[in-house]
């Protein structure tokens, strides 16, 4: 697939900006060279997700104009290049960038989903409450704070994954 003729994939973003931040680049220069491949907003999305690659910002090069400075430590970046060759050759229709993104986004949606359910099930258990319905609102309030704990716990092991 080439990258010009066509839009480009998360993963395909990803490593190109990789590739960009190998010798340092500032944050402007990407999205000037990305932009005819994706829209702003993918670019944003695969700047973040590299950052799980080695990314990194370098603060005191930022600039006004051109913003972040990025930088990726080359040991990093050719440790991501064998592991991505390594899952191609044991797992040839999967891709390693394409595997992270798909499990980021997973722990994304499942944290979410979590969230949700402990936010629901707090303002139904308060509804209850004004209801006049002590006994199930309390119930649900409970149900609410171990949704809670979960998310919590979810969320500090998804920080140590990503």
């Amino acid at each position: 697939m080439s990258l010009t003729s066509q839009r480009a994939s998360t993963p395909d973003l990803i490593n190109q900006v990789l590739t960009m931040a190998k010798t340092g680049v500032y944050r402007q220069s990407v999205f000037e060279a990305l932009r005819p491949l994706a829209t702003q907003r993918q670019i944003r999305d695969a700047i973040a997700q590299a950052k799980q690659f080695g990314l990194y910002s370098v603060p005191t090069l930022r600039d006004e104009e051109l913003g972040t400075y990025y930088q990726v430590e080359v040991s990093d970046y050719e440790s991501f290049q064998t592991a991505a060759k390594t899952l191609t050759t044991l797992q040839p229709a999967g891709n390693l960038a394409e595997q992270v993104v798909s499990t980021h986004q997973a722990m994304q949606a499942m944290l979410r989903t979590v969230a949700g359910c402990s936010l629901g099930l707090g303002l139904l258990g308060g509804w209850c409450l004004l209801d006049g319905q002590a006994q199930a609102g309390r119930l649900l309030w409970l149900g609410a704070v171990v949704a809670g704990g979960v998310w919590g716990v979810q969320r500090a092991i998804a920080r140590r994954v990503l």
